[in-house]
This record gives C-alpha cells, structure tokens and sequence, in this order.
C-alpha cells in the first residue's frame, strides 16, 4: 500500500478555462484588456496571490491595486467550476489505485473552498481521503509542510506526489519522494530539467508507473 498525493490545477483538471474567466472579469471591471490562455497557464502554480500579481503586471497595473483585486479574484473563485475539466483517464486511474489498496490525497496551492468545490463539481472527492489547499497551512508549496501534512494523515506506507510543474518537483524534492510529472499540464520548463522518477502524458500509465517506483523500493 502507498500513500499517493496529487497536485490539482494542471495535474486532475484543466482549470485554466474558469481562472481565465475569473480573471477576466476581474481585469474588465478595471477597463483593461483580457489576458490569454496560454498566459493565464502560465501564470498558474504558486497561489491566488501570485497568479493576481503577475495579472497586474501583465496589463500595467499599479502595486497598489493587488490586494483590492485579490478579494476580487477570491470571491469570483469560489465556486469557478463550469468550464473545468478532468483530463482524460484520470477517474479510472483514481478509482485502480484506491481499488489496490493505495490511499489517496490532494495538495494544491488552489485555496481550499474552490479546491473543495471543484471536487464536488466534477464527482472527485471521494477518492482522496485529505485535501491541502493553498490556505490550509500558514505556507505552500514548494515549502514541502502542506504535502509532509497531507502524507500524515494518510497513515503508513510509501509516498509518492504526482503533479506538474516545476514547483511540485521542488515539493517533492523537499519531501524526499518520489515524484511523478504529469507532462500535458502547466509546466514552464522542460521535462529533462525537472527531478522526477518518472514521466506520463496519459493517465492510464499513472498505475503502472506507480507499481514500478513500488517494486524498487520494496
């Protein structure tokens, strides 16, 4: 039995689509222009209040308007599921692993109310048996306390994070386990530069690859 931790954004969901949207909305009541989806992608991973920070400097507002469109951003985001996706396979990968006996849990730097909500969207919840957001500890990844604090509570036996970016590489360096990289998500640097015992771009080879960090580490 292993204890199995994902990252969400970029790793279970494309979320971008509804962030996008959230900010969009916030950066129109500003009467400035949208931003993109390959930057909104790009600008995902580090926490709301980063994402909003380099929002504002993509489109030359002032520092000062940061914590003002941060409210903003968070209320909007509280419930921003409808355009949020799983990516494909990945409930069937969910639902081997727990019917192997593994046990499973999120660690996100989404804060934990849309955590939360999209989970419940998308029928997920049920699979994981703690959740982490962004907020649940007074740090985030890459700081690896929220994922050493997600691996308690799921009791004894092996780790592994899964996640897909440059940020849960570090998290899992940190931690000292292995890392498992999901390549189609939001990651800002190539595959070769980031720690990592293995590599998937589809969710029907996470079980596999799972069995084997297992088998060298029995």
């Amino acid at each position: 039995m292993a204890r199995i931790v994902f990252d969400l954004d970029g790793t279970l969901i494309d979320s971008a689509p509804d962030i996008q949207h959230v900010a969009n909305t916030v950066l129109a009541r500003e009467g400035v222009e949208p931003i993109c989806l390959a930057r909104t992608r790009a600008f995902i991973g580090n926490g709301v209040g980063v994402f909003v920070q380099k929002m504002c400097a993509a489109r030359g507002l002032p520092d000062n308007a940061q914590g003002r469109l941060v409210t903003q951003f968070e209320a909007l985001y509280q419930d921003a599921t409808g355009l949020t996706k799983p990516y494909p396979n990945v409930e069937t990968a969910l639902a081997a692993l727990t019917g192997a006996g593994h046990v499973l849990g999120i660690c996100t730097n989404k804060p934990i109310k849309p955590t939360q909500a999209v989970l419940s969207h998308l029928s997920l919840g049920g699979y994981f048996s703690t959740v982490y957001g962004g907020d649940s500890l007074p740090v985030r990844k890459p700081d690896p306390a929220p994922l050493r604090a997600a691996l308690g509570e799921l009791g004894e036996g092996r780790s592994i994070y899964v996640g897909d970016s440059d940020v849960d590489a570090e998290t899992a360096q940190r931690a000292n386990i292995p890392f498992l990289l999901f390549t189609e998500g939001y990651r800002k640097v190539p595959v070769a530069q980031l720690p990592h015992a293995g590599a998937f771009d589809d969710f029907a080879q996470l079980t596999r690859l799972v069995e084997r960090i297992l088998s060298r580490t029995a």
